[in-house]
């Protein structure tokens, strides 16, 4: 875990600390968000039907959830944890690595406004970069591999076809590492990790890492970018 991404933001003293690193950090050029790689729309795909979810794995959910809460057709977006049992589906235990979860969020979507494969190319265009291992900017462990979690065939089948052709198009300058596999159960998330970004804009680790990935989706994809973003409701702070 990154030092930036603090876990209890509203402590005074470790707030304190963090924004004084976090105001250094951003003045630096060598510490930034990566930029957006604007890919291809995937050449298979589904856009009919009633409302649909996906549950997609890139990095740490503040971030992820951040961004698809600001696509157009999009109706909730909640941060989770996905690839592993329900004994283990809690953040102190995920983050060690070792309990087979990646941090997910669960997207629920409206298909007639936007298409599965759609959501697959703002997730590698701006939400997180596919060719990591095991890790997403600063942080590390497999708890932050990317991962898409496909719900039915039509998924698999979408989201292989569509890793395959951006791998054929040489679209990234290193091999896509992102997995796909079924998913068995989503687990929500405390409820203080929901909206996050939204509620801690100025945290060193947003505003560093997570906000620039709101504007990478303004940016590239104008069209299905909105400006107010739907929420959970759920989040707290987590008070010791």
């Amino acid at each position: 875990m990154s030092f930036l991404k603090s876990r209890w933001p509203m402590q005074t003293v470790a707030v304190c600390a963090l924004g004084m690193i976090g105001a250094i950090l951003l003045r630096s050029p060598l510490v930034r968000a990566d930029a957006a790689v604007v890919v291809q729309p995937p050449s298979v795909d589904k856009s009919a039907g009633a409302a649909q979810t996906a549950v997609l794995a890139g990095g740490c959910f503040w971030g992820v959830q951040g961004v698809f809460e600001h696509v157009r057709g999009v109706q909730k977006v909640v941060s989770g944890y996905a690839g592993g049992e329900a004994a283990t589906a809690q953040y102190e235990t995920v983050s060690t690595g070792r309990t087979g979860h990646a941090e997910s969020v669960k997207i629920t979507f409206d298909p007639a406004q936007i298409s599965y494969g759609q959501l697959l190319q703002i997730a590698f265009s701006v939400a997180f970069d596919p060719t990591q291992l095991n890790r997403q900017g600063p942080d590390s462990g497999a708890q932050y591999r990317s991962e898409i979690f496909y719900a039915d065939e039509s998924q698999r089948s979408i989201a292989s076809a569509y890793i395959d052709q951006l791998t054929k198009a040489h679209t990234f300058p290193r091999p896509i590492v992102t997995r796909v596999d079924p998913l068995k159960a989503f687990f929500p998330a405390e409820d203080y990790h929901q909206d996050y970004l939204f509620h801690h804009p100025t945290q060193p680790y947003i505003a560093i890492y997570d906000l620039p990935k709101v504007e990478n989706l303004k940016r590239v994809f104008p069209e299905l970018y909105r400006g107010q973003p739907v929420l959970t409701g759920l989040s707290m702070v987590k008070v010791d």
